[in-house]
């Protein structure tokens, strides 16, 4: 990170995406969607950029460092992200080994969505068809009453089913 400019050599292919709302998703999106999709819709992250941590190990193990920033415009090239950023806090100057950002809930409290990470229209797909799938589940375990016992696994506040 130098003069404004955040360059991330062998970034992954794909991203691990968080959403809240409507309800609570977790998936994966192609690193090359995120880029394309960082300024589509009414609310994008073109319009509002998102803070994000940066977080760089040292190589040897010793250390981890972290800086707060705000990212803009993207630009993937091949395995490189470059990011425009404004510095909010901390550095990572001396941090020379693997690094991960962890972008920033976006929104306001009354956003239809807001998640920590960059693919809204997929992460809002998921959660619409992860939320019609969960009502008509509902509603299948109401029509058959006692029949149907949920899985203790799988949705909130329950862990995930291996």
């Amino acid at each position: 990170m130098q003069a404004g400019r955040l360059v991330l050599n062998g970034v992954a292919s794909n991203a691990i995406i968080f959403a809240d709302r409507p309800v609570r998703s977790a998936g994966h999106d192609l690193t090359s969607h995120i880029v394309e999709d960082w300024g589509a819709g009414s609310d994008n992250f073109a319009k509002d950029p998102p803070n994000a941590t940066v977080s760089v190990f040292q190589k040897d193990g010793s250390g981890v460092r972290d800086a707060v920033v705000t990212l803009k415009n993207p630009k993937l090239e091949g395995d490189n992200l470059a990011f425009d950023v404004d510095v909010l806090e901390g550095d990572i100057k001396g941090a020379d080994g693997p690094a991960s950002v962890f972008i920033d809930i976006i929104g306001l409290p009354f956003t239809p969505l807001s998640f920590a990470g960059v693919a809204r229209r997929t992460a809002y797909r998921g959660a619409y068809y992860a939320g019609a799938a969960a009502a008509a589940g509902a509603a299948a375990a109401y029509a058959y009453g006692p029949y149907y016992r949920p899985p203790l696994c799988g949705y909130y506040p329950y862990p995930p089913c291996y």
